[in-house]
């Protein structure tokens, strides 16, 4: 069974090349499985990325307005295999990655994607060990939504589900696990793992990266059922917005009281959020390092989100 790697590509070569590397060390026959590469980087040297016994990938070049779901869905084009694997360019893979997640999508005949389980560096600062705790909240399970890191699935799976939205800079894969949802069962499995090489290491590089990845939190919604779970995910950073500016309003006016009810009630979904992430089996960092996570988390999602939305308005403006 022939398994194709698609890989969207823009900027860091060097974690290219160390997930390119991971998959050629996979314990499959080398025969049976392919690597396409569709990339910005337009200057890109194929030679980095060649195997040790002199295989290569299937390099394509995008242009640059092209969003990731794009080049995943243009990746597909040019690929031969019975199964599809995506993988975000930075991530590297346990060696049994091939075998474990065939086995783990042929074991029940509901399933129709799976993924393998995140596990951090041996020296991970804490910031890398709050998002593995995180990803790894719920293992050995079904869940509604998995992440694009790693996706495995059956090319009829994925034409049956619609492809990537390419409509959509962030959010994609939300969007395209829920496609794949009403088709079958998603599984969250640790019989292989990866590591996100590209993970975030410290808060400002985090604060950045969570505004992108807000810009389509709305968009996202659109076209697809929002489970009961998924709620509070967008309705938090508005209440902490809302009573955020309810508290300046207050100390403007000078009603201390106010503002301090209105700070309280700020701050509360964050408190109550880091000690349910405290609680978490997989965790094993401080509370008052998940505090300063998500301290800096909210605050960034709120300005990603409503910053797409004004990027959407001005669009259908123009």
């Amino acid at each position: 069974m022939l398994v194709s790697f698609i890989i969207p590509h823009k900027g860091r070569i060097e974690m290219l090349a160390q997930t390119v590397a991971s998959i050629w060390q996979q314990d499959y026959p080398a025969e049976l499985f392919e690597i396409i590469v569709v990339t910005h980087n337009h200057d890109l040297d194929p030679s980095v990325l060649s195997a040790t016994d002199g295989r290569q990938v299937k390099l394509v070049f995008q242009t640059a307005d092209k969003t990731i779901s794009a080049s995943r869905n243009i990746g597909v084009n040019h690929a031969q295999g019975e199964y599809l694997a995506f993988l975000d360019a930075d991530v590297e893979l346990s060696n049994n990655w091939i075998n474990a997640m065939l086995a783990e999508l042929n074991k029940e005949p509901e399933r129709v994607l799976v993924s393998a389980m995140q596990k951090c560096h041996n020296n991970a600062p804490p910031l890398e060990k709050i998002r593995t705790a995180l990803s790894n909240a719920e293992i050995d399970c079904y869940l509604r939504f998995l992440p694009g890191r790693n996706l495995f699935l059956a090319r009829e799976t994925f034409f049956a589900a619609g492809q990537f939205p390419e409509h959509l800079i962030t959010c994609e894969d939300y969007y395209f696990t829920d496609q794949v949802h009403k088709h079958g069962k998603l599984y969250y499995s640790s019989a292989a793992t990866y590591i996100h090489l590209g993970e975030d290491k410290v808060l400002g590089e985090m604060y950045k990266k969570e505004i992108w990845r807000g810009q389509s939190n709305i968009q996202s919604i659109k076209g697809r059922n929002i489970p009961l779970s998924e709620i509070p995910s967008f309705l938090v950073p508005v209440w902490i917005a809302f009573f955020a500016i309810a508290t300046l309003i207050s100390l403007l006016f000078t009603s201390t009281d106010m503002a301090l009810a209105s700070l309280f009630a700020t701050i509360l979904p964050i408190v109550i959020y880091a000690f349910r992430l405290y609680k978490l089996p997989t965790n094993t960092v401080s509370y008052w390092q998940i505090l300063k996570f998500y301290l800096v988390y909210f605050p960034a999602r709120i300005v990603g989100t409503f910053g797409g939305v004004i990027k959407v308005v001005e669009l259908k403006q123009q």
